[in-house]
């Protein structure tokens, strides 16, 4: 079970952090932030990354093998970067719908998932 919620921890983190890094990058379509500098972004993407700890650090402390989860470290950071690449995505196909999938994109996820097998493999 805790398996289970350090990933949902983890998926709700990096939808913050990909919304902080990225999402910034569509601010410009909305009128609140037509007159915003670049400090302000980055204080209103820091903002945003707040929750992303908020999430980040619960994940891993429960998850983390020596707190009674049952990941090690690096088994942690794998996942995470998965997770990362997933919501990342997800999150470019649906906000920047010039963005698109290729097949060479497909291939290159094969080999992360190939890199998760080896990680977890004993």
């Amino acid at each position: 079970m805790r398996g289970f919620w350090t990933i949902i921890l983890l998926v709700l983190s990096n939808t913050f952090m990909t919304l902080a890094w990225y999402g910034h990058l569509k601010f410009k379509d909305m009128k609140w932030s037509e007159n915003l500098g670049l400090v302000a972004i980055v204080f209103v993407s820091w903002g945003i990354a707040l929750f992303e700890y908020c999430f980040q650090v619960p994940a891993n402390r429960l998850g983390f093998k020596e707190n009674g989860g049952p990941f090690s470290l690096i088994q942690l950071k794998v996942i995470q970067e998965v997770v990362t690449l997933i919501v990342f995505v997800v999150f470019s196909l649906v906000f920047f719908k010039n963005e698109t999938l290729k097949w060479n994109h497909i291939i290159g996820f094969v080999f992360l998932v190939l890199a998760v097998y080896f990680i977890f493999k004993k």
